[in-house]
């Protein structure tokens, strides 16, 4: 005999009863409207994509983090954990017939544009997405780095071209382990001399760009990102959203595919993990058999943007509603009440009516639980003169009207 406890939700996944899933349809309605605004397109794939689409981009390793198995055909399969790859898989097959540039929405991404412009309306929707939710300046801020400027200073401060993917991962876990924990795996394991870890640890604990700049800033190829990164804020500045974009080298973005500009979304008080990240990922493409085109983009959930709305008292109470809850008085009045229901329905109305027989209280009970607008009320001698009474359950005050006017398409 089975028992409940039997077909519990598998781990990892979520169910979504109605009032969470009105707070997700509502974020999903506001990133669509704000993503049409800036001329993206929405697109979908399958929620299992061949496992090798992953480790093609970020080794073996990754296998560990997704759900993975063999299907019935002997294939290594994923379920989809991101929608990155499945867009260049998408675009593989289909991007020399797109006009370019290429805009997706939600995941969004822009192909086809190599200029820092494609990544500040990148980082502009993300952030006009979450002011469309009501959050503010004072709720969020996006920190951004570039992986090329990270690359320039680490060389500069004597990090080797054979240890530098291995700096990297040490860096992206900067803000989670303890100082002395960074400069010993800096040391250790990615073999560096003290001083050089000592000088990125300083950078790393340096916010803004200028520090940078003081220090590297004479190197060209330091320069050249730098000059890179201003001409980014400048832009930022422009479109007034200045004041949301803060440099910070720390953020790195720990998948491999990602080549230049990267971001992540945090709010302000750093209570919650980041609301959305993304960034340039030029090659990714080109990895999954496409054209060599460049690319950026990000994604965001719903989770973590989710709490922070609860947290700032940005979500309504959700409450079930419906226009109209049609009455019958007496079973008699049944094939009217349908037939009135229909017509409203036809309208475009909402329309709900009892699915058995019930007392009058009964349905108006049922009516208010349902969070009726409006009750059409169909007695006998109503109906015998061709009409109903509407009540409406705000002001509680009642209106005769034609059937008719209710019937009619």
């Amino acid at each position: 005999m089975s028992t409940s406890s039997s077909f519990a939700r598998l781990p990892g996944f979520r169910d979504f009863p109605p009032a969470e899933f009105a707070l997700r349809a509502h974020v999903i309605e506001a990133w669509r409207r704000v993503a049409r605004r800036y001329g993206f397109e929405e697109y979908d794939g399958p929620p299992l994509e061949p496992l090798d689409l992953y480790t093609e981009k970020s080794g073996d390793e990754i296998v560990g983090q997704l759900y993975n198995f063999v299907d019935k055909g002997d294939r290594p399969v994923s379920l989809r954990p991101e929608m990155t790859p499945s867009l260049a898989r998408i675009l593989a097959e289909r991007s020399r017939a797109l006009p370019k540039p290429i805009r997706f929405q939600w995941n969004v991404d822009i192909v086809g544009e190599e200029g820092t412009g494609a990544d500040v309306d990148v980082l502009a929707v993300a952030i006009d997405g979450l002011r469309e939710l009501g959050l503010k300046q004072e709720d969020f801020r996006a920190r951004v780095s570039d992986r090329r400027l990270l690359g320039a200073v680490l060389g500069a401060a004597g990090v080797p071209d054979d240890r530098m993917a291995a700096t990297f991962a040490v860096v992206d876990k900067v803000e989670r382990e303890s100082r002395d924990r960074i400069l010993d795996r800096l040391v250790q394991e990615v073999g560096l001399a003290d001083g050089v870890a000592a000088t990125i640890l300083s950078l790393l604990e340096s916010p803004g760009l200028d520090p940078v700049r003081d220090r590297f800033g004479d190197r060209d190829d330091v320069g050249q990102q730098i000059a890179v990164l201003d001409a980014y804020m400048a832009d930022m500045d422009a479109l007034g959203m200045g004041g949301f974009v803060e440099f910070d080298l720390t953020i790195v973005r720990g998948l491999a595919y990602y080549t230049g500009i990267v971001f992540e979304l945090f709010d302000r008080k750093g209570e919650l993990r980041a609301i959305c990240g993304g960034g340039r990922y030029d090659r990714l493409l080109e990895l999954v058999g496409g054209e060599a085109l460049p690319a950026v983009g990000f994604g965001m959930g719903d989770v973590v943007l989710g709490e922070l709305l609860k947290e700032r008292d940005l979500t309504s109470e959700y409450r079930r509603s419906v226009d109209y809850f049609v009455v019958p008085v007496t079973p008699r009045e049944r094939p009217i009440a349908l037939r009135v229901a229909a017509g409203l329905r036809a309208k475009g109305h909402s329309a709900l009516y009892p699915l058995k027989p019930q007392s009058v209280r009964r349905q108006l009970k049922s009516a208010g639980s349902e969070g009726a607008r409006w009750v059409v009320m169909l007695g006998p001698d109503e109906v015998g003169r061709g009409e109903a009474i509407v009540r409406d359950m705000e002001s509680g005050s009642e209106d005769t009207v034609a059937l008719g006017t209710l019937l009619d398409p």
